[in-house]
């Protein structure tokens, strides 16, 4: 990720403190946040001070190292993380994987490793996904799978920023994604940070501009995928599926390995996080509604496979019902 021509990664670890780009500010204000130990790493994970599946995955690892370097009782620490975020695979798959180590020094090689492989798996997923971009494409986006959501190249994304750097013209829709405006305020950034044509949208707008065949394609990112290929991803994903489906546009999800949930047997078995109801009253603290008002406010909803084209891999792309053969044997 580049940003005023300097190179970032999203979460990184230096001499035990590990540093994210703060993205409640974005894009207003570029700032780096340091988390001392595995507490502050957990309330940033749970405030979204670092969001999106890999970029939590990858935080959680570290703060479960950190939590090694400081001799605290790693069981506790793993429990305290793991209840930031409960729709999150990437989570889970990274404490699980750190909480093997033998010491402190294997904790902080294995972390590094979660978030190594990250990277290279979105750079990977780039590279199969860019052929499904014809030359001038209009491809519909929803909340941020790019930079921000992973250690580096995102998802959904991915793809689009391979196909720019092959000289291909494309312009993105991007949906806004309320609450809490992670396309708008996030993906319009990347995006102009990387000089990729967009036009931001209304998340109840992506319809008309489907049904005019404005748009050739969509593709989003995925929280959780389940083992029949049903997947999570941020409230509205489900909606977009629908109506691509209904307008013959085909629907991608792009993700790498380590957020598919091999023991969830299909999206019935997803839990959704339920957020504060503020996100939905307010933005930025200024209240929309009367205070009489009480709002409900799922972050997630379940697309059932059968609306998915196919899922975007580090490993190629599959059918949603073919993803179980990618379980580690």
């Amino acid at each position: 990720m580049r940003v005023n021509d300097k190179d970032y990664r999203t979460v990184w670890m230096e001499d035990g403190v590990v540093k994210l780009i703060n993205q409640p500010l974005l894009p207003n204000t570029f700032e780096i946040y340091s988390c001392q130990n595995y507490r502050q790493t957990a309330e940033a994970i749970k405030t979204m001070i670092v969001r999106g599946a890999g970029a939590i995955g990858a935080a959680a690892g570290y703060a479960i190292a950190q939590a090694y370097l400081s001799d605290e009782d790693i069981q506790k620490a793993a429990q305290v993380i793991k209840n930031t975020r409960p729709t999150a695979q990437n989570l889970f798959y990274a404490v699980d994987k750190v909480l093997k180590a033998a010491d402190k020094k294997e904790a902080l090689s294995i972390a590094q490793q979660i978030a190594d492989e990250d990277a290279q798996a979105c750079k990977t997923i780039g590279e199969f996904g860019v052929p499904l971009l014809k030359d001038n494409a209009q491809i519909l986006t929803h909340c941020n799978a790019g930079w921000l959501a992973f250690v580096d190249w995102g998802t959904a994304l991915s793809p689009i920023y391979a196909a720019k750097r092959q000289g291909k013209k494309l312009f993105v829709f991007v949906d806004e994604t309320r609450p809490r405006l992670q396309g708008a305020r996030l993906t319009a950034w990347e995006l102009s940070q990387e000089k990729i044509p967009h036009a931001v949208i209304a998340d109840n707008a992506a319809g008309y501009y489907m049904k005019k065949q404005q748009i050739d394609l969509v593709i989003t990112g995925a929280d959780r995928i389940a083992l029949n290929g049903d997947t999570a991803n941020k409230i509205g994903t489900y909606e977009k599926a629908v109506l691509a489906k209904e307008n013959n546009i085909p629907f991608y999800m792009a993700a790498p390995l380590s957020t598919i949930d091999f023991t969830c047997e299909s999206g019935d078995a997803i839990p959704i996080e339920e957020r504060d109801e503020k996100e939905v009253l307010e933005v930025r603290g200024v209240r929309l509604t009367p205070n009489q008002s009480r709002a409900k406010n799922p972050a997630f909803d379940v697309t059932p496979a059968h609306y998915i084209k196919g899922i975007i891999t580090e490993k190629g792309i599959f059918k949603p019902d073919k993803i179980k053969q990618l379980a580690p044997q």
